[in-house]
């Protein structure tokens, strides 16, 4: 994790060390069922505290928080971030979204495209 995506992903963590889902659906006014599909997780698994747990649903949760960190400056936002990391085409990726990409288990390549980028790289 960047010091950079630190303090947002700290604001959404509960005391257990665990990103709570609630607290991040409701940060970015959205259901925990809209969240879920956000993250490309089943809907039950946000609403069984035995599965939020999971690494699976914490590192996807992780993820999304990382990247949305990441892009929120020069969004203007943690809002407009999410709003980029939701519908923003990346040309690099032949059109898909950071969404999509987080959801297929390719965090990575996002947060490495986001380094080209900060680097002056073109998208």
């Amino acid at each position: 994790m960047t010091a950079q995506a630190g303090p947002l992903i700290l604001s959404y963590m509960d005391p257990a060390g665990r990103i709570a889902a609630e607290r991040v659906a409701n940060g970015f006014g959205m259901s925990k069922s809209q969240l879920a599909e956000t993250t490309g997780l089943a809907r039950e698994t946000l609403y069984r505290s035995e599965r939020i747990g999971a690494p699976k649903a914490q590192g996807r949760l992780r993820e999304m928080l990382e990247i949305i960190s990441r892009v929120s400056e020069w969004a203007g936002g943690k809002e407009q971030a999410m709003a980029w990391y939701r519908a923003q085409p990346l040309p690099a990726f032949g059109g898909r979204t950071a969404e999509a990409l987080v959801k297929n288990g390719q965090a990575g390549a996002v947060r490495d495209y986001l380094d080209h980028l900060a680097l002056g790289g073109f998208a």
